[in-house]
């Protein structure tokens, strides 16, 4: 039994916030079914009036709220959410329908002062965002997890190892757009976040117990207060197999497949890879045929397609085709900061040693703070740091460089004498 599992076994369970009866509690190591929601499953939130009686008990419920939301990834364009999961003690749960309540910002204003549980908060909150849902408080069950030193942090063994309860597995990847949504669809999502209360609680004492907790805490603060993400420039270029694409017109033709592929899933609303895949789309930038016979013959664009559809695809390798020179893409995209690890021998062999040892130190204390080397300091500031080091490279000067790279104080206070020591004896 590790630590934080001995910590949530000296603690009787929130039952008030979701959790199972005390007396079903497994005593002899092996996990307990969940398979129903402790209230039963709530009816789906897809009206105005609905969606306001929602928003009058979650304002008058007590204590934190578990939020999670479901997408249609790998079903539908984009990534919006297609149902939201609340429980909060006092209003129980509820499981709203953003197609039929498209705005949820009036149940985001009414837990605006609460805190949010969320278990890998970043993934949720941009399609949160979208419908008018920000929180200004979180508690971050995954970071939680990996802060404390849990070998697996998904929310199902998190439940288990930390609380004792097997969750259903078999809808995450299911197609959440579908109306109307099965009711086992609709337990699975119930439960999602019937025990996330009683996770926080559990681990909030154990991150306690390993003096951890202000660390959390500042993640937290950094999560919620973080900006939207800037769109991503030039997203073709991560077209998966890109790595076989050297020549300029070939990228060209991975550009316009790749846009034209992106307008056609938009205008349709469905995933951009059920429209045409990867992997075609790398296939017929390689060989860029002359027609649409010779399309045809490459695979995933065979007899099943339709010719409007194999003609706009030959379009769009002809318009790579028909490109001057100059209009051509740069091979490698054009990223800031320093250049990647592999090349730092060559380039600058001092950096390259200031780089291994700064990772050796950082390795080495994220291995006695039993916490992953990424959740200590992110390897981008390391690189950062290490490739263009402060001036007098002094413990100040450089916590003041890592600051200025977005690292919390936590991390400045634990890695700022390591990353100091490592440039100062590779100078």
């Amino acid at each position: 039994m590790t630590d934080a599992q001995k910590t949530a076994a000296e603690t009787a369970l929130r039952t008030t916030g979701g959790a199972p009866p005390d007396d079903d509690v497994p005593v002899d190591g092996q996990p307990t079914p969940l398979l129903e929601p402790r209230d039963g499953i709530p009816p789906v939130v897809a009206t105005d009036e609905a969606l306001a009686e929602i928003v009058a008990a979650f304002a008058a419920g007590t204590g934190p709220v578990a939020v999670d939301a479901e997408r249609a990834s790998g079903y539908r364009y984009g990534q919006r959410a297609y149902l939201v999961q609340l429980r909060r003690e006092g209003a129980g749960t509820a499981l709203v329908d953003p197609v039929g309540c498209p705005d949820l910002s009036s149940l985001g204003d009414a837990l605006a002062d609460t805190e949010w549980i969320l278990h890998a908060a970043t993934q949720d909150l941009p399609c949160l965002r979208d419908i008018g849902m920000t929180p200004s408080r979180l508690f971050d069950t995954e970071l939680a997890g990996r802060l404390a030193g849990f070998p697996r942090v998904g929310l199902g063994a998190m439940v288990e190892s930390v609380l004792g309860y097997a969750l259903e597995k078999g809808h995450s990847a299911v197609d959440w757009s579908t109306r109307p949504l099965p009711e086992p669809w609709l337990r699975y999502a119930a439960l999602d976040v019937e025990l996330l209360v009683d996770l926080r609680d559990a681990l909030e004492k154990e991150l306690d117990r390993q003096g951890k907790l202000d660390w959390a805490h500042q993640e937290f603060e950094a999560i919620a207060a973080a900006p939207p993400a800037p769109p991503r420039k030039e997203p073709w270029r991560r077209t998966s197999g890109m790595h076989k694409v050297r020549r300029r017109r070939q990228m060209a033709a991975v550009r316009e497949l790749w846009t034209a592929r992106d307008k056609v899933a938009q205008r349709r609303d469905v995933s951009p890879g059920k429209v045409l895949s990867d992997s075609a789309i790398i296939e017929a930038s390689l060989a860029l045929p002359l027609d649409v016979q010779a399309l045809m013959a490459l695979p995933g664009f065979g007899h099943r397609m339709g010719r409007r559809q194999l003609e706009q695809w030959q379009a769009a390798v002809d318009r790579a085709r028909a490109l001057p020179e100059s209009g051509l893409p740069q091979p490698g995209q054009q990223v800031a900061g320093p250049p990647p690890p592999r090349s730092w021998a060559d380039k600058d062999p001092a950096a390259a040693a200031r780089l291994s040892a700064a990772r050796a130190a950082v390795s080495e204390l994220a291995e006695r703070l039993n916490m992953p080397q990424e959740n200590l300091i992110t390897p981008d500031t390391v690189r950062r740091v290490c490739w263009e080091p402060p001036g007098d490279r002094s413990e100040a000067a450089v916590a003041e460089a890592l600051t200025a790279y977005g690292a919390r104080r936590w991390q400045v206070e634990q890695v700022t004498p390591l990353l100091a020591a490592a440039l100062a004896a590779n100078a």
